[in-house]
């Protein structure tokens, strides 16, 4: 069995807002467009309606469609997280997971047989920290046979 871990909402409203503002700044240009090339207004009309559905389906597909996180049965994979290091293993490459709080950021990690290791910010997870290293508990057992784990 599989569990998907989406992006942590508030995550997510940063990333909107980002792309709020990003589309405030498309919404100036068009403007500028239209007072500098004398264009109709229904330019700018058109591009903040497309802007914001943009913005809209990019918020539906980060929020509700999107994983952060895949824990399958064979492995796992971890998109979206910048720094994370190996993205996708199998779950017999994996030695322990361990808990760990580089700058303050609780982090479960994943440590690979040949040394490498996997980072994965627990509050970028739409998951309470505790179950999702319970979960990844399971999986790792259920794949491995009992791989060592150590903390949440």
């Amino acid at each position: 069995m599989s569990s998907d871990y989406r992006l942590a909402p508030a995550l997510g409203a940063r990333l909107l807002g980002s792309a709020l503002v990003g589309l405030a700044v498309l919404i100036l240009v068009a403007t500028l467009m239209v007072a500098l090339l004398d264009l109709s207004v229904l330019f700018v009309a058109v591009v903040a309606a497309l802007g914001l559905v943009a913005v809209l389906v990019a918020g539906h597909v980060l929020t509700r469609r999107m994983y952060v996180v895949r824990l399958g049965e064979d492995g796992y994979e971890v998109r979206m997280v910048r720094g994370a290091g190996v993205r996708t293993a199998r779950w017999t490459e994996v030695e322990d997971a361990v808990a760990a709080s580089p700058r303050g950021i609780h982090c479960l990690v994943l440590r690979l047989r040949d040394g490498r290791t996997t980072t994965i910010p627990v509050q970028a997870l739409a998951a309470d920290r505790e179950e999702f290293a319970r979960d990844v508990r399971a999986h790792l057992e259920r794949s491995t046979g009992g791989a060592a784990t150590s903390g949440t």
